[in-house]
Order: structure tokens, then C-alpha cells, then sequence
């Protein structure tokens, strides 16, 4: 006799991290969701930022980012605050509305400065060489 059970599949989730280094600031662009599960790559990526760049000021896009849970809201903080321990600062930039009202729900938004779009002085930057 055999089951009529199948094995459930779970598609696999993405976070896609790409980052453009200009003379001062770094823009972080970030497409996916933001859980427990992507949440280790995205600080892996802010480390390798952070160790390989003296950038000061990071503005991370977050148009495509559809969902942010407490872990990715931590690693956020955790940018943030290694950002400030060098003088510098995180903002974040075109929330969708589901993540805008988890910063708006916990408070972050008072801790982050958070832009309706990624300033457009820092769109038109030259790329640092």
C-alpha cells in the first residue's frame, strides 16, 4: 500500500547582496527576504564590507527586500552600531510597506533614519576606483 503523502517542497529563498562603493558612501542594494534562514549571509556580507572598505555612511536599498523578521532587524542594528563604533552611520532607504511598519511597530524607525528612496546625490556618485 502507498502512501498518498508527498514530500512538501519548500522553494528555496534568496538574498540577493550587492553593494557600490563611492567616494565616502557605500549604497547596498538587497533583494529578497531577510529571516533566520538569509540573515547569516547578509552579516557575512556586512563584515566583508566593513573589513574591506573605510566607508562611513551606508545607505542600504531596501525596494526589494519583501520581508525583514527580528533576526534581520538585528543584523541591521548590529551594521548600525559597528557603522557608529567608527564614526559612522546606516540609513535605510525605500521600505516596502511591510517592513516600513515592522520598523514603524518596534521603534527602529526612530533608531534608523529611513528615506522614502536612496538619495539621488547618491545614485549619481562616481564609483570609487
Amino acid at each position: 500500500m502507498t502512501s498518498g503523502l508527498r514530500a512538501a517542497s519548500v522553494p528555496a529563498v534568496e538574498l540577493k547582496v550587492s553593494t557600490r562603493s563611492h567616494v565616502g558612501h557605500t549604497v547596498m542594494t538587497i533583494v529578497g527576504e531577510i529571516d533566520l534562514y538569509t540573515a547569516p549571509g547578509l552579516q557575512a556580507e556586512f563584515t566583508r564590507l566593513l573589513q574591506e572598505s573605510p566607508t562611513t555612511y551606508v545607505v542600504i536599498d531596501m525596494s526589494g527586500v519583501e520581508f525583514c523578521d527580528s533576526t534581520g532587524m538585528n543584523v541591521l542594528l548590529s551594521a548600525l552600531k559597528r557603522l557608529r563604533e567608527r564614526g559612522g552611520t546606516l540609513e535605510l532607504a525605500a521600505p516596502r510597506p511591510a517592513v516600513r511598519k515592522i520598523l514603524q511597530v518596534t521603534g527602529l524607525d526612530s533608531v534608523f533614519t529611513v528615506h522614502d528612496a536612496v538619495p539621488e546625490k547618491l545614485l549619481t556618485a562616481k564609483p570609487q576606483v
